[in-house]
């Protein structure tokens, strides 16, 4: 299957819309994996996962986890939605306690921190940022104003995921469920943190988003945005030109981008109304040529419920991690020998 490649203007989005009609569900590629759910050490006093919604491998090989806490929120919660993890499952590290409302997307830079996004006003002065963290959980850096809800440049209304380039930027995706302002775009900072740019607004044309709730970029240096709601990945250059449009992944609700621009992207909510016939799970192909190449299918693919991995991470060994929201667990995707 090929990508979708078209210029911008009016006679693209028909186009567009015409060349989506033939895309077909993926769903019967092979699964060269064997799967490992309820992954890894829980801290002590706790029973069972909450919503796992992020979940990163960072250059020292450890693995972070972001949940959220107790019935899907922290708010109001005393334990600590960030877990850090060995390579084995074992618990190293736990902190954030008391700081979010709504732990979302996570990314771990070249330097091996940690951003997360909260990405849910509460009107408690949290929530509505990106937070920078070392690898000790010592907080670097703050995107955004906590409690604050705003289309302003360099404020946000629902940041969802963080993407960070190779010569530091840092890229933010705006709008989940939507609301007042209800920002559907792309923010642009610098590695210091400084406001550079936004691009996009609500819709379904090129540039245009319905819910962008994942970002990375590939070797390249371009930026693939899961524009989840318009079932597609948009693709832009770091300055927010629009480049492709990509259908043959499912409903991207994550996004991870390998060294060697493998893609992996975890559909959690196709099936039903939807992304009719499209099963949900992990699918994995090639950010170059946008090939689909595999398929983790999820345990619960043919429910109507958004049931799926909604955030994926790859190890340097090539295990791979869904992060599961509505069901709360982490799975562990190992090679099969």
């Amino acid at each position: 299957m090929r990508p979708i490649s078209i210029a911008f203007g009016a006679a693209a989005i028909l186009a567009l819309t015409l060349l989506a009609a033939d895309i077909q569900p993926i769903n019967d590629l092979p699964n060269p994996y064997r799967t490992v759910r309820d992954w890894g050490q829980l801290p002590g006093g706790t029973t069972a996962w909450a919503a796992v919604t992020a979940v990163e491998a960072s250059p020292d090989g450890s693995i972070y986890v972001i949940h959220r806490c107790h019935d899907n929120s922290c708010v109001g919660r005393t334990e600590p939605p960030i877990l850090k993890m060995d390579k084995n499952g074992k618990l190293i590290k736990a902190w954030g306690a008391g700081m979010f409302n709504f732990p979302h997307g996570a990314t771990v830079d070249r330097e091996g921190n940690l951003w997360v996004t909260d990405s849910q006003f509460q009107n408690n002065g949290k929530g509505q940022v990106a937070y920078k963290f070392s690898p000790d959980g010592k907080v670097l850096m703050t995107l955004g104003k906590p409690g604050v809800t705003s289309a302003d440049p360099g404020l946000f209304d629902e940041p969802t995921d963080v993407a960070v380039a190779a010569n530091g930027d840092v890229f933010i995706t705006e709008g989940h469920v939507g609301g007042t302002p209800g920002n559907q775009r792309v923010s642009k900072f610098s590695k210091d943190g400084k406001f550079l740019k936004s691009w996009g607004k609500p819709g379904s044309g090129p540039g245009e988003f319905n819910n962008p709730h994942t970002i990375e970029i590939d070797s390249r240096g371009r930026v693939f945005v899961g524009d989840r709601s318009n079932n597609r990945i948009e693709i832009f250059d770091q300055d927010g030109k629009f480049l492709e449009e990509w259908r043959q992944f499912g409903r991207p609700s994550g996004i991870f981008i390998a060294r060697d621009d493998t893609m992996y992207v975890a559909d959690s909510e196709s099936w039903g109304p939807d992304e009719p016939g499209w099963k949900k799970g992990i699918r994995i192909g090639s950010a170059k040529d946008g090939s689909v190449k595999y398929f983790i299918e999820d345990m619960e693919s043919t429910t109507v419920e958004h049931s799926g991995a909604e955030g994926v991470g790859v190890d340097a060994d090539g295990n791979v991690y869904g992060a599961v929201v509505r069901r709360q667990m982490l799975e562990k995707h190992i090679p099969k020998k």
